[in-house]
């Protein structure tokens, strides 16, 4: 039974609401979560397995092992062991300590509090503790504990509203309403406690948009859809509390399973030294068969003559001497591939993240914030980025609307010209003075005068218009006092809007589900709110019915300017051209437009339609569709009022820097899950898409083939599995949207998107989720084989700053979550410029001379050993001694690093900064302190101070408690005798070399009788016999040998 129960879970989600035994018969995942890497046990072999990645650790392992075989060894064994350990040490601390803060900000998160209904009361428990079918309960701007079903709300019609930044970017809030069957609820703890509905949805997905199931309440079975599911990660906003049903937890949640793996990233410099480790292993292959080989030829011809000085044990050969030989080089000439060169190379990067850090035209100052290198692997691969994935909203934009131009009845505002009809810049005339009315907003910026003087003279058109922003819309608003009021806004154009109204005397109060309250010029009035057309990516427009006061019937929609124009009514036409020239004059300023128009609407006709929405409105099947059907029944003839422009602002620098980047050969796509035409007018603000390009290219399909012949039809390229950067005529464009993608990303169709998209300067991708963001980078990665930046600032940023090479986050309005993922972070798009093109390019440049003269040092030593082989028969000796390359290797690795940073310190100290403010724009105060005098005076005295004791101990207890060995050295100090005289012996000419052995010498040899053997070759042999005090093993005293003298 519980094997079915899991195969059924495998294909969808069945629970049942307060039944954790039921629950627990599927193994659902708790609401833990985890995202470190290692654990107690797997930390050591985990990171041990990273690290022997690298070849170099691996071969020094290997020659670890060569050097406890006495046979081969001629070096200890520890001159290996201690260097290896102090790079594996050094490492596994460095990634132990970046372990231990994930596993502390998961600790955070999973130890939060929450309310669970258990045993029929309210119980604070740890997120981590929640399971699936609990009953939680949520308070006004708490996160969302996992993902839920709403139940009930506080808010009328059992609506409740959340922010989704940490999900899509987007600031603005969301609605989402509960069942009314579960509404009823309320916040009666025994009715929540009594119920059992179950849920039948679909499996744990990373589906943001879109979710399918049933709930099953007394036998009655209601459909679910997103619009009852509270995701993880949401926030609580304007509600005070509300009840929901776990449905997901922990690792299941739409939030974790959008957010990517924890990916060990190399940069090309370690996938290089490991491709050039393994050139130099076939290189010491090399010299070492050529010193084997020489060691064979050596002991065939010449090896027999020292058989006696150097005896071979049994059964060795000269093969068997050039085996053993060919591994005692490999330890010997070990240093060709020094184990130093890794930890070098760590120290040189931290030197490098330390100059990012302290770069101050890198630090933002409004907000504190400076750059911050997090990973400090990654520098060099700074300077060698292709492609650079943007999120738009808070990277791009500072994801701040203010309300720019109009266009009312023909005439546009916002615009300030001269007498002469010259356009005068906005800076040099005086802002509107909106003191007349207390409900403005002070922040609220705007400098055409003839606007205001249009509204307070009663011009019924421009009263119409901003009526319509303040009743068309969907904001929410909050005063906590009276006369100051804020707006929560679905969208932040939305809100834009609104608040412009509001300054021009259309002030937009409070709102219920059946009314909209205005304060009119200074005058309360109340419309009632018959009717909410809303907006989609298809109708790319909204309407709402309101009857007025005086009992009129008036429709107000807003929308994409080809959108409202299909449905405009003939007598629109000639006000209709107008405004297409003022739009298309906004347009090109990179401003977000919209059409606005309006319709009255007959009492009886309205009755009709208001029954067939209903009929529409309650159906289960098609209910989209038919609903649509509905809208455009009587959003026609409408008759066209202007057109709004609002200014999404770019963050400062933006396009220049975008304009830099380009020039340096690197390519941006935008990644964003806004609407087509935000990112489209974002694309032409920083100047990504422009005018004079030949085509722009919208994929915009909704099945499979539609999408497979439009990217047919712009594919000019050739297919091949690697997709080469193709020279098209002209410059392109491409924007795809979400759902488009999805479909191209397919196995059978990803190619084809790369290649089109690579022809394309500028590729914006439209309403994609974190998922999407990440695959498309995955996709770069795998058939462009370039290297690859993504740089955001939401958490559903991260994902896609994961799978990049280089993940940099944007600590801004959307919290720390891209951040805490990244290997760069920042506040300002801006210092992406500088983060490439400077510390990127002299990170790459310092470690490449840096290897240039580590290998060149590392051969030049090993080619000593190689060329001393040949002097001394091939025997494997060492040509320098252990100590002095171990001196030498030490001062130079030392020095040169030390050399590095002495130059690089002066070079951007303030002495070179006020010489050269230009060139060298980093500034310190240590270069001042230590040209003070008495700095160094202190600096001696100090060391002095603290040798003076030791010395002083030392020779006090040398002189009152001397050991043993200071006894025998003062008695070695003591001069000796003189000593004594004796009388000249006379001394032979001829001496002998027997004088000179000091020990034992060949007596008992000489007289064994076995002196003279015959030799087996024929060349005369010093000795004819191996049956000798030698070949046993006893003491051996080297005298000198003479021939026989030669006849005169």
């Amino acid at each position: 039974y519980v094997v079915l129960l899991y195969f059924i879970s495998s294909e969808e989600r069945h629970l049942r609401a307060n039944d954790r035994e039921f629950n627990l018969l599927f193994k659902y995942a708790n609401n833990a979560i985890k995202t470190s890497k290692y654990n107690v046990f797997t930390f050591l072999p985990l990171n041990l397995f990273e690290q022997f990645q690298r070849l170099a650790n691996a071969y020094f392992v290997f020659l670890l092992i060569l050097q406890l075989i006495p046979q081969i060894s001629s070096l200890s064994w520890f001159t290996t062991v201690v260097p290896l350990l102090l790079v594996l040490s050094i490492t596994l601390a460095k990634d132990l300590s970046d372990d231990i803060t994930r596993h502390k900000n998961d600790k955070h998160v999973n130890n939060r509090k929450v309310e669970v209904l258990i045993d029929g009361e309210l119980k604070s428990e740890k997120w981590m503790n929640v399971q699936v079918g609990d009953i939680v309960k949520l308070e006004n701007n708490e996160f969302v504990t996992a993902d839920l079903l709403l139940l009930s709300s506080s808010e009328p019609l059992n609506l409740i509203y959340i922010e989704t930044a940490e999900l899509d970017g987007e600031t603005n809030l969301k609605v989402k309403q509960a069942l009314t069957i579960t509404g009823d609820l309320g916040n009666d703890i025994q009715k929540l406690a009594a119920f059992n509905g179950e849920v039948r949805c679909e499996p744990p997905n990373n589906r943001l948009d879109k979710f399918t199931g049933t709930l099953t309440v007394r036998g009655e079975t209601f459909a679910l859809d997103n619009e009852r599911i509270l995701l993880r990660g949401c926030t609580l906003r304007n509600t005070e509390w509300c009840f929901g049903l776990v449905v997901f937890g922990g690792p299941d949640t739409k939030l974790i399973q959008n957010s990517g793996k924890s990916i060990f990233k190399r940069t090309s410099i370690d996938r290089l030294m490991n491709v050039l480790v393994i050139f130099i292993f076939g290189f010491l292959a090399f010299l070492c068969t050529i010193l084997s080989i020489g060691n064979a030829i050596w002991e065939y011809q010449e090896g027999n003559s020292f058989i006696t000085f150097l005896p071979r044990a049994d059964g060795a050969n000269a093969s068997l001497s050039a085996f053993l030989t060919f591994w005692s080089y490999v330890i010997i000439l070990n240093t060709v591939v020094p184990i130093s060169l890794y930890v070098s190379v760590e120290i040189l990067r931290l030197g490098n993240s330390y100059f990012i850090d302290w770069d101050c035209k890198m630090y933002h100052v409004k907000s504190n914030t400076p750059a911050q290198a997090r990973t400090t692997t990654l520098n060099e691969e700074l300077g060698q980025i292709k492609y650079i994935f943007s999120d738009k909203t808070g990277t791009l934009t500072q994801n701040i609307m203010t309300f720019n131009r109009c266009s009312i009845n023909g005439k546009s505002y916002g615009e300030i010209v001269d007498f002469a009809g010259q356009r005068v810049e906005v800076t040099e005339v005086k802002k509107v003075d909106f003191s007349w009315n207390s409900l403005a907003d002070p922040k609220f910026c705007f400098h055409d005068h003839k606007l205001v003087e249009a509204v307070k003279l009663g011009s019924p058109e421009v009263q119409a218009f901003f009526r319509l922003l303040a009743l068309c819309h969907t904001v929410m608003p909050e005063e906590k006092t009276e006369g100051e009021l804020f707006y929560q806004a679905q969208s932040p154009d939305e809100g834009a809007l609104v608040t412009a109204a509001r300054n021009f005397g259309f002030v937009f109060r409070s709102r219920t589900p059946e009314t909209i309250s205005l304060v009119e010029m200074g005058m309360p009035t109340t419309y009632e709110l018959l009717a909410v057309l809303d907006f989609n990516n298809v109708r790319k427009r909204m309407s709402v019915i309101v009857r007025s006061p005086e009992g009129k019937l008036t429709l107000y929609c807003k929308g994409a300017d080809t959108i409202i124009y299909e449905r405009l009514h003939p007598s629109s036409s000639k006000l209709m051209e107008v405004t297409t020239e003022h739009l298309n004059e906004y347009a090109g300023e990179g401003l977000r437009t919209l059409a606005l128009a309006y319709k009255n609407l007959d009492e009886d006709e309205f009755e009709k339609w208001k029954e067939r929405h209903h009929e529409a409105s309650t159906t289960l099947e098609d209910r989209e569709a038919k609903l649509d059907t509905i809208y455009e029944e009587i959003e026609k003839d409408l008759l066209l009022l202007g057109a709004s422009a609002v200014e999404d602002k770019l963050q400062d620098g933006v396009p220049q820097t975008i304009e830099q980047l380009a020039k340096a050969d690197i390519k941006i796509w935008v990644l964003t899950g806004d609407k087509q035409e935000t990112a489209e007018n974002i694309g032409y603000s920083c100047n990504m898409l422009r005018e004079e390009m030949k085509e722009i290219f919208i994929v915009a399909a909704n099945t499979a083939e539609e999408v497979r012949e439009e990217l047919k039809s712009r594919l000019l390229g050739k297919k091949s599995q690697v997709v080469e950067d193709e020279k098209v005529d002209g410059e392109y464009g491409l924007v795809i949207n979400g759902h488009s993608l999805a479909f191209a990303l397919q196995k059978d169709m990803h190619l084809e998107l790369l290649r089109t998209a690579c022809m394309c300067q500028t590729v914006i991708c439209c309403r994609v989720t974190p998922l999407q963001k990440a695959q498309v980078v995955e996709l770069v990665k795998k058939h462009k084989k370039a290297v690859t930046l993504a740089i955001g600032d939401g958490a559903n940023d991260v994902s896609m700053v994961k799978t990049a090479h280089i993940g940099v986050g944007i600590s801004g309005q959307e919290g720390m979550q891209a951040v805490l993922s990244s290997d760069f972070s920042f506040a300002q798009f801006r210092y992406l410029q500088r983060l490439l093109l400077v510390h990127g390019r002299w990170s790459y440049l310092r470690m490449c001379k840096f290897l240039r003269y580590f290998f060149y040092k590392n051969f030049t030593f090993t080619f000593v050993h190689f060329w001393y082989g040949f002097f001394c028969g091939f025997s494997a000796q060492m040509g320098l001694d252990t100590y002095y390359w171990t001196a030498v290797n030490q001062f130079f690795l030392w020095g040169s690093l030390s050399v590095y940073f002495a130059v690089t310190f002066t070079m951007y100290s303030n002495g070179m900064y006020l010489i050269f403010t230009s060139s060298f724009p980093f500034t310190g105060t240590a270069r001042n302190s230590l040209n003070q005098p008495n700095v160094w005076l202190t600096i001696f005295l100090t060391t002095i101070l603290c040798i003076l004791p030791v010395v002083a101990k030392r020779f006090l207890f040398i002189q009152l408690k001397p050991t043993i060995n200071d006894k025998v050295r003062q008695a070695k100090a003591v001069p000796p005798p003189p000593p004594r005289k004796f009388p000249r012996r006379r001394i032979s000419t001829r001496r002998s070399g027997y004088a000179f052995s000091h020990a034992h010498g060949y007596g008992d040899l000489v007289t064994s009788g076995r002196f003279l053997r015959i030799p087996v070759k024929s060349r005369p042999a010093l000795f004819h016999h191996t049956d000798t005090p030698v070949a046993d093993s006893t003491p051996q005293t080297y005298r000198t040998i003479f021939e026989e003298a030669q006849s005169p």
